[in-house]
């Protein structure tokens, strides 16, 4: 599958639909699939300010806006802009402006254009002069803020409620939907063969999920180790003596290695491994559901 593109703009948004015409006309690629773009950044003036200036320097006040919105929408027109009618083109909501704090969704893109926006350092700004302080230089830095920021908070919209990295979870599920999947197949192509599948998966889970329920305690924190928020680095390893502001400091375990989940922030504690096994062990999470001292007998499904 190939992987997505973001399309992003320069200055001048109606040059950027012309170089697309015109490479239309000389290559025709009407044979091929429509390209998938699931993100638009914009950088401009008022020709494709989509409430910058409105939300932060000026008001934008009727009849602007009456055409489409029926009221003023922050765009420098009576209705929609070309930046707004690409992204309906594209499958895309309409862009919201970064200085605009109410109701943006940031989710296909940002609009980073404001009304008389300038490429240079203005000679006379608004609200006494006539161009906007934020010009080409500022919206780029205001797109490497949006980048830098976004990046860090997509790193914490990818851990679940519980704490849990969701992206690797959901590759671990999809990975348990296929073994049962070929399971299902072996014992069609091996029918005397007695096969158990054992959702270990769940269980391990819900050690994080509810670990009160359990008699466990912190359980994304490591029981031995040093460092960071879970008490663990890939550099420190578990039973080593560091140094630490010229004091050595040995790297033990914790106080009640028997109420913790995770041991060295990659394996985990005897208590987690027994919870497990008593949990898997009666068959509660097998398939079929038949405790393991019995999974060498064939049963009918």
């Amino acid at each position: 599958m190939e992987s997505p593109t973001i399309l992003k703009f320069t200055i001048s948004l109606s040059f950027f639909c012309m170089l697309l015409l015109f490479a239309s006309t000389l290559n025709p690629v009407f044979g091929l699939k429509n390209c998938n773009f699931p993100a638009i950044f914009n950088f401009g003036d008022s020709n494709s300010d989509t409430g910058g200036l409105s939300a932060s320097l000026a008001t934008i006040k009727p009849p602007y806006g009456e055409t489409y919105f029926h009221k003023p929408a922050g765009r420098a027109s009576d209705g929609r802009l070309m930046i707004d009618f690409l992204a309906k083109s594209l499958g895309l909501p309409y862009l919201s402006a970064y200085l605009d704090s109410l109701g943006t969704n940031f989710t296909h893109g940002a609009n980073f254009a404001t009304y008389a926006s300038t490429i240079g350092l203005p000679i006379s700004i608004i609200p006494a002069g006539t161009f906007s302080p934020i010009y080409l230089n500022v919206e780029y830095s205001e797109f490497v803020q949006f980048k830098f920021r976004s990046q860090v908070l997509r790193q914490k919209a990818q851990r679940d409620s519980y704490g849990c990295a969701k992206p690797y979870n959901e590759v671990a599920q999809y990975f348990n939907h296929k073994l049962k999947e070929a399971i299902v197949q072996l014992r069609k192509d091996l029918p005397l063969a007695a096969i158990t599948y054992v959702d270990i998966y769940s269980v391990k889970y819900s050690l994080y999920s509810k670990p009160k329920e359990y008699g466990f305690e912190l359980p994304l924190i490591a029981c031995c180790g040093y460092g960071g928020i879970y008490n663990y680095s890939s550099s420190i390893n578990c039973g080593t003596t560091i140094t630490v502001n010229g004091s050595q400091i040995f790297v033990g375990s914790c106080e009640r290695p028997s109420v913790r989940v995770n041991w060295d922030g990659i394996h985990y504690t005897e208590a987690a491994n027994k919870f497990v096994f008593d949990k898997i062990s009666n068959g509660a999470f097998s398939d079929p559901p038949i405790p393991l001292k019995m999974a060498c007998h064939k049963i009918k499904t």
